[in-house]
């Protein structure tokens, strides 16, 4: 029997934790395999339905990762010296840290861990394609001359931004992805075109997506999406 249809092994790969851990898990009856608690390293199938209790509190020390939906307004920033901080929208959490920033003015997705791999991996390395997907609307009227421009790359900071897609939503907002994170990017680009970004949102960050939470509102990611976070590289 292969050890990778072992449940210890499934939860390894799935929750990014040590065999220990995994171990600790299941003798500690924290783990459902078809709505039945289970004590031992059994053999799973590819459809079996496996439910984590108590996730909030899988293994000592562990390791979060949270969704914020930062509001207009607020700096980008844990300095508690610093005037409209993020620490009121976050949970108390020892050593977490911003995965990349969004400026005063800008809203939506961001990332926080307590976990320094994640940071290196989505802010480091240089072949990284997560693509990172954003509201705009602009204070003029988009054509077709617009989109073209933005697409294949604008001249900024002394550098081509790399070629992105662009999807227009009406006469004055679009979507854009982008993988690439240059200094106020999408609002340099559109002034080089001569257009002033009047609302900027970042709605999704490779797999992980703002979806409904609410201004203000921070939450722990879910599983999977942890899951897709350590498997990038």
């Amino acid at each position: 029997m292969s050890f990778r249809q072992k449940l210890q092994y499934h939860l390894v790969k799935k929750l990014g934790i040590s065999n220990k851990d995994a171990s600790n898990l299941i003798l500690s009856s924290q783990v459902k395999v078809n709505q039945i608690i289970v004590n031992d390293n059994i053999q799973i199938k590819p459809l079996d339905e496996i439910e984590i209790l108590n996730q909030i509190n899988l293994v000592k020390d562990k390791k979060h990762f949270i969704i914020l939906n930062k509001p207009v307004g607020v700096e980008s920033t844990l300095n508690p010296d610093i005037e409209n901080n993020l620490l009121p929208f976050l949970p108390q959490i020892k050593g977490l840290f911003h995965i990349g920033r969004l400026d005063k003015e800008s809203e939506g997705l961001m990332l926080f861990s307590n976990e320094g791999k994640i940071h290196d991996k989505i802010l480091r390395n240089k072949n990284q394609e997560v693509l990172k997907k954003y509201l705009v609307k602009v204070d003029s009227e988009i054509d077709e001359d617009f989109i073209i421009k933005m697409e294949s790359g604008i001249e900024i900071l002394g550098t081509k931004t790399i070629p992105c897609k662009l999807q227009k939503l009406d006469s004055k907002s679009f979507n854009i992805w982008l993988n690439q994170g240059l200094n106020r990017q999408i609002r340099r680009m559109c002034y080089k075109l001569g257009k002033e970004v009047t609302k900027l949102k970042r709605l999704e960050i490779g797999e992980i997506k703002l979806g409904d939470l609410e201004p203000g509102k921070s939450r722990e990611l879910n599983i999977d999406e942890i899951s897709y976070l350590k498997n990038l590289f």
